[in-house]
């Protein structure tokens, strides 16, 4: 590996912006910044040219690439939001609530968390989770309800559920209710009768580019964060991100993630390390898995706490290590290929759509679809209707039961310890990962992520934590469109109450269940190994499910 090299100070307006990166192959590295540049892809990008991903790509890109003038066009919306938070305050509301998922609410969150301000994100069906949201402060609550399609399931039963809740206690839920969608979406529709406020987003930005759309910014702007500095960080990191150079801050680093994805590097672990920045690898968990996870090719986004931790120190040949804010120079690559990228939040969300989108452009994919995502939904709709069979529990060990894809275990598995032994033997010990996925309450289950770092002890291999069913609308698209070489942990609980979404033939509980069993029932069908750990009494089973994770050994 070469030594690390350094972009320094990109930009404008006094913008501190540092960047440092390491690659293997200093040819092949040098030679595909030299090409962008060539190609003018940077400067294409801000003109919106849909061409860049090729013919394939074209029909969705030429309606995808708005994203890149957002840092100037959102302005207006900072007054907007301003006047809006402003009266509702006086009217006695300061809770703010954000009803969404995915791209609607994975930015509002690491800003929120970044400006140090509250904001309760429910980005979740499962039903304690959405009790419990609905039982904090609702006199006082400010509901942000987001959804892009005016039709995200989870979003719609969430809306449902504060509506009846508002009601119940005399408010007038337009009071409390502000929508954020795209113009002339079903939801769109719904508010307007309704008299809810409504703010509009621009339609030609996706999901998982909506960070500084209406999408990231009311719900932020209303709970206190700073959009107008967030704005201003990004606009200052703008005419860099544009010009045909080779110190472009996108290009090199979406050509160091593109050259390293073609050696064989097809995983990114990502670690805060001094930025002051809370949460960022959320927010881009879903901007390269969704964008690049897809006809068998992709970038694998491994978020850890700290540069520590597992699959950073120690890491393997197929990863590319990240930091966000300073360089880490004790921790070397096996694989040749780091970064470390500090600038503050605006500019990382812009120069990290750039890289991305060059990134796709290299590895030769359409960054902007997300053919997979809809399978897991059309999937769980089946399951909710009653068209889909029902899984079967391959056997019971105490408070879990345990279900598996076809020919996982043997006749001698019969308990929990067994059978996760069972799928972590199905781990390719060259390129593959595993990924565990809780559909659990992620405020209340918390301490089980702590399991990710002791599974990758235990495998050696790149790991992933999710919570379900978030990261449908996020790593999703990557389990099932990306590299077959995943091996996937389902963890479930049996609701302690469930609760009814008002006007609509499911419950909270019925919808999570479903989506667990759709999920699982997908990942089957491309191939990919599946166990589920199901706790029937959620407190004994999570400490069963807990003990065996935590092991440093099969046995």
């Amino acid at each position: 590996m070469t030594d690390w090299s350094s972009t320094s100070g990109v930009g404008a307006g006094g913008m501190n912006c540092e960047l440092h990166f390491g690659y293997r192959d200093e040819s092949a590295y040098v030679a595909a910044v030299q090409q962008l540049v060539e190609d003018k892809v940077a400067s294409q990008i801000a003109v919106r040219t849909p061409t860049l991903w090729g013919p394939a790509a074209e029909p969705e890109s030429a309606k995808r690439l708005a994203w890149v003038g957002l840092a100037e066009e959102s302005r207006p919306l900072v007054f907007e939001i301003a006047e809006l938070k402003a009266k509702l305050n006086e009217a006695g509301l300061d809770h703010v609530v954000l009803c969404g998922m995915g791209g609607s609410s994975l930015a509002p969150e690491v800003i929120c968390r970044t400006d140090d301000v509250e904001l309760t994100v429910l980005d979740s069906s499962d039903p304690d989770y959405v009790r419990a949201a609905l039982g904090d402060r609702l006199e006082r609550s400010i509901v942000v309800v987001s959804s892009k399609s005016g039709g995200t399931v989870e979003t719609d039963s969430q809306r449902r559920a504060y509506e009846k809740a508002l009601t119940g206690i005399g408010r007038k839920p337009a009071d409390h209710i502000v929508v954020v969608t795209d113009p002339g979406s079903p939801l769109d529709t719904s508010a307007t009768a309704a008299g809810y406020t409504v703010f509009h987003a621009n339609p030609d930005v996706g999901g998982r580019y909506s960070a500084l759309t209406a999408f990231g910014l009311v719900p932020s702007g209303l709970a206190g964060a700073d959009i107008d500095r967030l704005l201003g960080e990004a606009a200052a990191i703008q005419d860099a991100l544009e010009s045909d150079d080779v110190e472009n801050p996108g290009l090199r680093l979406g050509a160091l993630l593109g050259v390293a994805n073609r050696a064989g590097a097809d995983k990114v672990v990502l670690a805060e390390h001094g930025s002051g920045i809370v949460g960022f690898g959320d927010w881009a968990e879903q901007l390269i898995a969704e964008s690049t996870g897809k006809d068998g090719k992709g970038i694998l986004p491994v978020v850890v706490p700290d540069v520590s931790a597992p699959n950073f120190d120690p890491n393997t040949p197929d990863e590319v290590l990240v930091t966000i804010g300073d360089l880490c120079d004790s921790v070397r690559p096996a694989s040749g290929y780091g970064a470390s990228v500090k600038a503050p939040l605006g500019a990382q969300m812009l120069l990290w759509e750039y890289a991305v989108v060059v990134a796709g452009r290299l590895i030769g994919i359409n960054p902007f679809d997300q053919p997979d995502v809809e399978s897991a939904k059309a999937a769980a709709r089946e399951m909710l209707d009653g068209k889909g069979e029902s899984p079967k529990p391959a056997f019971s060990d105490g408070p879990v039961e345990v279900y598996a894809t076809e020919g996982l275990l043997g006749a001698d598995v019969d308990t929990v310890a067994d059978a996760v032994a069972a799928l972590l033997a199905q781990l390719d010990d060259q390129r593959g990962y595993l990924a565990v996925m809780a559909y659990l309450d992620r405020l209340v289950d918390a301490p089980l992520a702590s399991a990710r770092e002791a599974l990758a002890n235990r495998t050696g291999r790149p790991t992933t934590f999710g919570w379900g069913p978030r990261f449908l609308h996020s790593t999703g698209q990557y389990h099932k469109g990306g590299p077959a070489v995943g091996v996937f942990l389902q963890v479930s609980t049996t609701p302690d109450q469930d609760l009814e979404v008002p006007d609509r033939p499911f419950t909270f509980g019925g919808f999570i269940a479903s989506q667990v069993a759709g999920d699982a029932a997908v990942l089957a069908q491309h191939g990919r190994p599946v166990l589920r750990l199901h706790l029937t009494d959620h407190d004994a089973g999570l400490a069963v499910v807990r003990e065996v994770l935590q092991r440093s050994s099969v046995r």
